[in-house]
């Protein structure tokens, strides 16, 4: 019986660095599983050592490079590219980010499980952080393994780590949408409600699939600020209200609005201590 082919979700704009973008290909090509397909989709315009670094790979049998002009965030980018690969029949989609580093065997024992567990939609797994460099960070983030155990737990945060996920179509179909794209942060957040109110399931593997790259930017930009906080309180409160929650979980909401707003020290001292 010959394996589903699966597509790699690689979306990169601009600001990305080149070396950590070979390094998230390069991990993606020494994958055990085949046929696997990379789709590196470019948002908006690239120039310099970033552009010269995906050209490299344009020659690649197992790659395609789909570029946009414009801008228009992560939502629409991956929209498209989830459209492309729609009309080239794929209906498993793995996500990986341009700063992190998949492990060989992570698409093998991703796709043995949702083979083995047809109801499941969606598959996530651990990750390892690293630092800008590369270095251990010695921090591993698990999350829940089952369907019941990942809604209970979207009830405080995501239940799954976005770039370790494989999606199956089945999830799509079931939210009846795809990415909101209205959505410049947390689109993965949405996504995953739009999927769980629509009684889609969603499961992790115990394995680490990936090294999830932590740097500066991601306390100061990422994981903090008002702006990034106001919305983020806002979406966990239609959250919580539609899924029945309960006031335990807007309680948590609001906890996590001030921890969000607090200086970006604390939120770093605090992220490596939880």
């Amino acid at each position: 019986m010959n394996n589903p082919k699966v597509i790699v979700l690689l979306p990169v704009y601009r600001k990305d660095s080149p070396v950590y973008l070979r390094l998230s290909v390069d991990s993606m090509l020494a994958q055990t599983y085949k046929p696997l397909h990379i789709l590196i989709g470019i948002d908006g315009s690239i120039e310099g050592e970033l552009a010269d670094t995906i050209q490299s790979y344009a020659r690649q049998e197992r790659i395609t490079i789909l570029p946009f002009e414009e801008n228009r965030g992560l939502a629409a980018l991956l929209n498209d590219m989830i459209r492309w690969a729609q009309t080239q029949g794929y209906t498993y989609f793995a996500r990986m980010d341009a700063d992190d580093i998949s492990l060989p065997e992570r698409i093998e024992k991703q796709m043995d499980f949702l083979l083995a567990h047809p109801d499941i939609d969606v598959v996530g797994g651990a990750t390892n952080e690293i630092d800008e460099n590369g270095n251990d960070r010695h921090k591993i983030n698990h999350y829940p393994l089952t369907p019941d155990a990942c809604y209970r737990y979207f009830a405080k945060r995501n239940p799954v780590a976005h770039p370790s996920v494989i999606i199956k179509q089945s999830f799509f179909d079931k939210a009846g949408c795809l990415y909101r794209p209205e959505f410049r942060q947390n689109q993965d957040t949405m996504l995953w409600f739009d999927g769980l109110k629509k009684g889609a399931q969603i499961a992790n593997i115990q394995d680490i699939v990936l090294n999830f790259r932590v740097n500066g930017e991601f306390f100061i930009k990422r994981r903090n600020g008002w702006t990034y906080a106001k919305g983020l309180l806002k979406e966990r409160k239609t959250i919580n209200q539609e899924l029945h929650y309960g006031w335990k979980a807007t309680l948590y909401a609001y906890l996590l609005f001030m921890f969000r707003i607090s200086p970006s020290w604390i939120i770093r001292l605090a992220y490596k201590i939880l």
